[in-house]
């Protein structure tokens, strides 16, 4: 079966658009047909999951498949299949509900695969931008315990987590963020547009300036000569830095230096730890082995370096080792965390005491963040005021004297 794109008058003579599966271009015009609608553009959908590149320029365009639409949508399959509905009949319900045109191709070739056979986590497999690899093992757990609405709905509660957590920190982050590219600007356009303005009747005085005078004029027509080259400088260097970023040696430097910088590799540290309990209890509760459950945590918590301690737990946990010994000889988990995970293995109760240790470091980062920006808004406001400040002072400094001469 093919996904067909349409355009088409329906009975009203109105003009509709969507999508249909059907094996022939025959085959969906009849379909279409019997629901009174008469397509005159009918081509097969492209299903390609959307490249780095064109989901980029996609932003804003409604192209790109959301996580918060994920999430919906696998709450709302847990509901229909919670209903006593089947997996093919739920599907189609959802190809009905679901708004995104991109979400709706993806869903309906999923149906297809399932009615040829294929189970549920297979079909999502062929879609991993989309289903990651944590949520394919998830529904494929489910689907072997026989219990795949509840599983869903703990993929979906997973997934609602981990957005208000996102939401949160960009919440916070956003203000000082928008202070600080807001401050720069009004320093850059001071410096290039304002400053050589006012300062031309001291460059052309033959009095001798103070040097703050003589730092700010020097420093507006450099940065007004060499604006350009400037700002090629810079994002050539933010290009090689990225590129050199996405390699395994620049993962590994830049969450090293991450996790050593005072508060912010703090606050990186607590977000690992709480995806990892957080990833590792969803797994485990959701039916996974434990090994498994590891081999998959190491891709959520975000640090390369925090990975790498996870594989060698995994590693351990392989050779017949229990979690929190691997665990504790890493160094980079705190004792406490160590000390609930060996209590939740040997109570038999490990889901439990991730839980807990996810709520304790969910806190734990709203805190660090509140107490961070708390710090970083006066700072970037007392760093402006030092700036603008030197500003008015190398203006006022020289009229100052031209007064006293006069005077």
């Amino acid at each position: 079966m093919a996904v067909y794109e349409y355009k088409a008058l329906n009975a009203k003579g109105k003009t509709i658009q969507g999508v249909i599966d059907a094996t022939t271009h025959f085959e969906a015009r009849s379909k279409l047909r019997l629901d009174g609608i008469f397509a005159y553009d009918l081509d097969i959908a492209e299903l390609e999951e959307v490249s780095p590149q064109k989901r980029l320029l996609s932003i804003g365009f409604g192209a790109r498949i959301s996580k918060n639409e994920v999430c919906i949508l696998t709450r709302q399959l847990a509901t229909l299949l919670k209903a006593g509905l089947p997996l093919d009949q739920s599907l189609t319900v959802l190809i009905e509900q679901v708004e995104s045109e991109s979400l709706k191709k993806i869903v309906i070739q999923i149906r297809e695969k399932v009615k040829e056979g294929n189970a549920l986590s297979d079909a999502l497999g062929e879609h991993h931008k989309v289903f990651p690899e944590l949520y394919c093992h998830m529904v494929k757990a489910g689907e072997a315990s026989g219990a795949l609405d509840l599983v869903l709905e703990r993929l979906a509660s997973f997934l609602e987590q981990s957005i208000q957590q996102q939401r949160r920190i960009r919440a916070a982050l956003a203000y000082p963020i928008l202070m600080s590219i807001i401050g720069v600007a009004v320093i850059v356009f001071l410096m290039i547009f304002v400053i050589p303005t006012i300062t031309t009747i001291f460059s052309e005085m033959s009095q001798n300036l103070p040097w703050p005078t003589h730092a700010l004029i020097s420093t507006s027509r450099f940065l007004r000569r060499f604006w350009f080259p400037i700002s090629t400088l810079i994002l050539s260097i933010y290009i090689i830095l990225r590129k050199y970023i996405n390699t395994e040696s620049g993962k590994n430097i830049k969450d090293k230096l991450l996790l050593q910088i005072p508060m912010f590799g703090g606050l990186q540290k607590k977000i690992a730890i709480s995806r990892f309990a957080q990833t590792m209890g969803t797994l485990i509760g959701g039916g996974l082995p434990i090994l498994d459950a590891l081999k998959i945590s190491r891709h959520i918590v975000g640090n390369e370096i925090m990975a790498k301690a996870i594989d060698r737990v995994a590693s351990s946990v392989q050779e017949g080792e229990e979690i929190a010994s691997p665990l504790k000889r890493e160094g980079i988990f705190p004792p406490i965390v160590v000390h609930m995970v060996s209590v939740g293995e040997k109570s038999g109760q490990l889901e439990e005491m991730l839980q807990k240790i996810e709520d304790a470091y969910n806190a734990e980062v709203q805190a660090s963040i509140a107490a961070l920006t708390s710090l970083l808004e006066p700072l970037i406001i007392l760093v402006m005021g030092v700036l603008v400040g030197f500003i008015v002072i190398s203006i006022l400094w020289p009229i100052f004297e031209i007064n006293q001469l006069i005077g």
